[in-house]
C-alpha cells in the first residue's frame, strides 16, 4: 500500500523535495552569515590590533568609547567576510587588513545596514598603480593613455587601494584627505545601483533635501572654479556628483568643524545620512583655514 502511494505521488513528492532544497539553498547562506557574526561578537578584539589603531590612526583615539567598541566589532566582521588580495608582489598582513577595515567601517558605524553587502574583495597595491584608459579626441581618434591612481571603487564588489596612500590618509586625520573614506563613500553611493552622489538615504524628506542642496552646492562649486574663485573643497570634487560626495565625505570625517562652518547645510545633510556628528569628537582641530571665511555665506 505504501509502495502504491509513493508511486502515485512520486511527482508531487519530487516537487516538494525540490521546493524544500531550493528554500534551504536560499536560507542557508543567510543563516550561516548570521551564525558567523554571532560567533565573531563573542571573540575578543586582539590587543595588538587595538594598539595598532591607537598608534597609527589619530581619529580612532578621538572616537567616543561606544563608537570605538562598535568600530572594533565591525572591523572583525569586515576582515572575516572580505577577501584581501595583494598586488604587484605585496603580501597583505593583518595590520594592513585592520587599518583598511577600520577606515572603511568608520562610514558604516551608525548606518542601518552597517556593512558593504556587495563588497567581495579589497585589492591592495604597494603604491599608486597604472590604469589603462581609452579616450577619444575631438576628431574621434581613440588614444590609449596610462593614468596613475591611488584608489578605485568598482560596482563589481571590488575596491582597489594604494597601501602607501592608505597609511598616509590615516596618519593625518585632520587634513580632509583620506583615500579609504573616499573609495568606500563610492561603495555606499553604488548601493543604489547608480553612481551619482546619491547614496541610499533613509527618508523621502532627506532624499528631497539632498537632491536640491547637493546639486546646488555642486553647481556653485563648478561656477566658482570657472570664475577663478578659490574653492572651499578639493577641485576634484567638481568632476561629477559622485566625486563631490566622496570628497565631501573626506571633509566630513576629517575636517568637520571646517565643513560645518563654511557649508552648514551640507554638514547637516551628511550628519543625517551617516547619523554621526564628527564635530563633537575631541580631535584636536586645527584653526579653520583662512579661506573658509569667504565661504561662510553658503
Amino acid at each position: 500500500m505504501l509502495a502504491e502511494f509513493l508511486q502515485n505521488n512520486s511527482q508531487s513528492l519530487s516537487l516538494l523535495l525540490i521546493t524544500i532544497l531550493a528554500i534551504a539553498a536560499i536560507l542557508y547562506p543567510a543563516w550561516r552569515r548570521k551564525h558567523r557574526r554571532q560567533l565573531l561578537r563573542q571573540r575578543p578584539f586582539p590587543r595588538a590590533w587595538r594598539k595598532l589603531l591607537q598608534q597609527r590612526w589619530p581619529l580612532y583615539r578621538a572616537l567616543p568609547a561606544d563608537l570605538q567598541q562598535e568600530l572594533r566589532r565591525q572591523i572583525q566582521r569586515f576582515i572575516a567576510e572580505v577577501e584581501f588580495v595583494g598586488c604587484d608582489g605585496l603580501t597583505v598582513t593583518d595590520p594592513m587588513r585592520v587599518m583598511i577595515a577600520a577606515q572603511a567601517s568608520l562610514l558604516t558605524l551608525k548606518l542601518p545596514v552597517n556593512d558593504y553587502p556587495g563588497l567581495r574583495q579589497v585589492l591592495v597595491y604597494p603604491d599608486a598603480f597604472a590604469v589603462k584608459q581609452d579616450r577619444p579626441d575631438v576628431a574621434g581618434v581613440v588614444h590609449n593613455n596610462m593614468q596613475w591612481r591611488e584608489g578605485e571603487s568598482w560596482q563589481q564588489g571590488q575596491v582597489i587601494l594604494s597601501w602607501r596612500h592608505t597609511l598616509a590618509g590615516a596618519a593625518v586625520a585632520d587634513d580632509g584627505r583620506n583615500l579609504v573614506v573616499h573609495e568606500f563613500a563610492h561603495q555606499l553611493d553604488q548601493q543604489t545601483g547608480s553612481v551619482n552622489g546619491f547614496p541610499p538615504l533613509p527618508t523621502a524628506q532627506l532624499q528631497q533635501d539632498w537632491s536640491i542642496q547637493m546639486q546646488a552646492a555642486f553647481n556653485r562649486l563648478q561656477q566658482d572654479l570657472q570664475q577663478g574663485i578659490a574653492p572651499w573643497i578639493d577641485p576634484y570634487a567638481a568632476t561629477n556628483p559622485a566625486e563631490f560626495f566622496a570628497v565631501l565625505s573626506e571633509l566630513f570625517f576629517e575636517m568637520p568643524a571646517y565643513l560645518a562652518a563654511c557649508q552648514p547645510r551640507l554638514y547637516q545633510l551628511m550628519q543625517q545620512f551617516f547619523q554621526l556628528d564628527p564635530q563633537s569628537w575631541p580631535l584636536q582641530q586645527a584653526e579653520l583655514p583662512a579661506r573658509a571665511a569667504q565661504h561662510l555665506k553658503y
